[in-house]
């Protein structure tokens, strides 16, 4: 009788592969369909953003930091602007109208985040159709972009010291027609999902990560909501006026894919109620940036009789603000959990340093302790419940 072999074999998954959201690369030891070993390997994006960005004036840089993480540009401006305000010491100067805007802003792109994620996650586990679902949805909340700055993925519209321009007109009547409209798809997605016991075999019970290695990895956001830890910057350091705002922060207890999707799937539905909130109380219009010509351009039509003022609007279109030596780090709560940017000044109108906490990177790590000991299979559920940007990770 032939004698069985049991050796283990080793494949790579990635970092082309349409399921590792980017590009990542898993090197896998396999024993039939099971992983008994696995490690993360990073790098193959690489965009050295944080270096090109100590290379640029304080504004030019936002375009740049919305590249990071691609499906939450407008989380990844909005933590730059925060930092570099603090620095420039005019947080309390920011009008209440600019923090409301940037709040409902930032709580679309979540959504529009979120909606990626579940579409592309349906869909590599076997639900197509609900990829279609959300990214018609999604196309709304790029429509509502290019309304606002003429982009649809990377607006660019937050800006140091508040926006790039006003609202334009039709603005409420666009988010409010889908506001309207989103609550119900929502619930077509969970009919589709929720209680399908395919979806439940797939995820139920699958990636599961204790309360203890969650933290001992750093993780954030969903992943660490899903276990029980109900952090979230919002509540525990708020910005932009969140502590006004009546929310919750839904927390699971299981830590396993499904309870990631259950999170997500709250998060959304919590936004569409921080975003009802605020945009009651945005007038159509207003004051949109705080209106210190010394940080941004001063308006249009705004006539200079004296020398200094000419002056003046020369150096901020030429040469950029300044920014007060020192450091600073401010943290939003992004799609993906805290997301945040550490500036260094040194006094000049180009910072020193530049570095993001990514909440992906740590996501990155703590992937072999979810796969290992799972099947093959499960690999893929896993890595989209960890909803991963490398562009993020790669930075």
């Amino acid at each position: 009788m032939p004698e069985l072999r049991t050796e283990t074999m080793t494949v790579n998954m990635g970092p082309q592969h349409p399921s590792t959201h980017g590009v990542l690369r898993l090197v896998l030891e396999l024993s039939g369909e099971s992983v008994v070993a696995a490690n993360t390997t990073i790098g193959y994006l690489h965009t050295g953003i944080e270096k090109t960005a100590e290379q640029k004036k304080w504004q030019q840089i936002i375009p740049l930091v919305e590249r990071m993480d691609y499906l939450g540009a407008q989380s990844s401006s909005l933590a730059f602007c925060l930092a570099v305000e603090r620095l420039l010491g005019v947080e309390a100067t920011m009008p209440q109208r600019v923090q409301d805007i940037r709040v409902l802003i930032a709580e679309l792109q979540r959504i529009a985040s979120h909606l990626v994620w579940l579409g592309t996650h349906a869909l590599e586990i076997g639900a197509v159709s609900v990829m279609m679902y959300c990214f018609r949805e999604r196309e709304l909340l790029l429509n509502i972009n290019e309304m606002l700055a003429g982009f649809r993925m990377f607006p660019s519209y937050f800006r140091i010291g508040g926006l790039r321009e006003d609202i334009p007109v039709g603005f409420h009547d666009a988010v409010n027609a889908f506001l309207a409209r989103f609550p119900g798809k929502l619930e077509e997605y969970q009919g589709l999902l929720t209680k399908n016991q395919i979806w439940l075999k797939r995820t139920k019970g699958v990636g599961v990560l204790s309360k203890e290695d969650t933290i001992s990895y750093g993780l954030v956001g969903p992943l660490a909501r899903a276990v029980g830890v109900g952090y979230d910057v919002r509540r525990a350091f708020p910005y932009c006026g969140y502590d006004t705002y009546e929310f919750d922060v839904p927390v699971r207890t299981a830590g396993d894919v499904f309870d990631r999707y259950m999170v997500r799937i709250e998060e959304m539905r919590q936004s569409v109620r921080i975003c009802k909130q605020a945009l009651g109380r945005i007038t159509p219009r207003g004051v949109f940036d705080i209106q210190d010509y010394r940080i941004v351009p001063p308006p249009k039509d705004k006539v200079y009789t004296e020398m200094e003022g000419l002056i003046q609007h020369f150096l901020i279109y030429s040469q950029g603000f300044t920014v007060p030596a020192g450091e600073s780090y401010v943290p939003v709560e992004g799609p993906r959990g805290e997301h945040g940017f550490n500036i260094v000044s040194d006094g000049t109108n180009r910072p020193y340093r530049v570095k993001l906490r990514a909440p992906s990177f740590y996501a990155c790590q703590s992937v072999p302790q979810m796969i290992v000991g799972g099947m093959i299979a499960d690999v893929i559920a896993v890595i989209g419940s960890t909803d991963v940007v490398m562009g993020d990770v790669d930075r």
